[in-house]
């Protein structure tokens, strides 16, 4: 090997070391966060961090704790407090929406408690991978989870548990967020839980690596919004407060708006950096653009993408 070639694999081995450093680093400052557990109604709570992201559904009552996602490793031992704020039942059961770290992080610690891990087939393929996909920020990645991390049972289309007297409905929608998206509906509390697929925080997060279509996001809303009463409660995957059909509707509008925007101009001969520049977002950027990670510099060119746009490196 020559000089030049060791300097670059040296460079290399420092990156990725910063990068992992950086994310260790990142993910021990969760530890401090404080979580608060809100009712939702029936027998469903909801877990909530500052910012709103990765909520947490809960299911409570005479027979244990049923977890919708498991946030971030570090919080594991808050989760578990805040739980404890409500009963002292053992936490049975933990259900993935999707692979994405602040939703599976801490699945490890919770199994060590006694939990079974659940998943869809396609989120624990993730868990096999090198690596795992983060979509914010232009993308990046992270280790690998632990093997203890990784959902014991798997299902396909759907599954059901009995529990605390209720029916819990987990089914996969079509790729939306990711492949292997997955709604939770508790009929008897009449809530459900969307994942990342519905959020309030910011435009749809659509990870064209894990699998996401704008197309997927649109019939996963369609579904919900067919699926949600006047009454449903629903528990978005990033958002401040627990929502309502009516917020889905306003939400799978905002799509179909923008993305009618875009079409038209993609007719009209626009290249992407004229789409850009047009800026099709901009009535909805001061509701949507609440997350840093993902504007719609990131939104706009998945949709400009998936509708037909170019794909020459000019318009990337």
């Amino acid at each position: 090997m020559d000089c030049s070639a060791i300097k670059l694999l040296r460079r290399l081995i420092f990156f990725c070391s910063c990068l992992l450093s950086a994310q260790i680093s990142a993910q021990a400052g969760l530890a401090g966060v404080e979580l608060q557990i809100h009712h939702v109604q029936g027998q469903v709570y909801m877990i909530q961090r500052p910012g709103g992201g990765g909520n947490i559904g809960a299911l409570i009552g005479d027979d244990g704790v049923f977890l919708v996602d498991s946030l971030f490793a570090p919080m594991s031992e808050e989760l578990v407090r805040t739980i404890r704020e409500v009963t002292d039942g053992d936490i049975r059961f933990v259900i993935n929406t999707h692979i994405h770290i602040d939703h599976v992080g801490g699945n490890q610690n919770l199994v060590d408690l006694g939990a079974v891990i659940f998943s869809h087939d396609n989120t624990r393929i993730k868990f096999l991978e090198d690596k795992s996909h983060f979509p914010r920020n232009g993308g990046s990645f992270a280790p690998q989870q632990p093997e203890a991390a990784r959902p014991m049972i798997t299902f396909n289309d759907s599954i059901t548990f009995h529990f605390n007297g209720e029916e819990v409905s987990a089914f996969l929608v079509p790729p939306a967020h990711t492949d292997g998206d997955i709604f939770v509906y508790f009929p008897e509390s009449d809530v459900l839980h969307l994942g990342d697929v519905f959020r309030t925080t910011s435009y749809p997060i659509v990870d064209k690596f894990n699998g996401g279509s704008l197309r997927g996001t649109i019939a996963a809303l369609d579904r919900a919004i067919d699926l949600a009463g006047p009454d449903t409660k629903i528990i978005p995957g990033h958002g401040l407060e627990i929502e309502d059909r009516n917020k889905l509707i306003e939400f799978r509008s905002m799509i179909l708006d923008i993305q009618s925007s875009v079409y038209a101009m993609i007719r009209e001969g626009m290249h992407l950096d004229e789409i850009m520049a047009a800026q099709p977002t901009a009535s909805y950027d001061s509701t949507w653009e609440n997350d840093p990670g993902w504007t719609f510099i990131d939104f706009v060119p998945i949709v400009y993408y998936e509708l037909g746009g170019a794909g020459r490196l000019e318009d990337r």
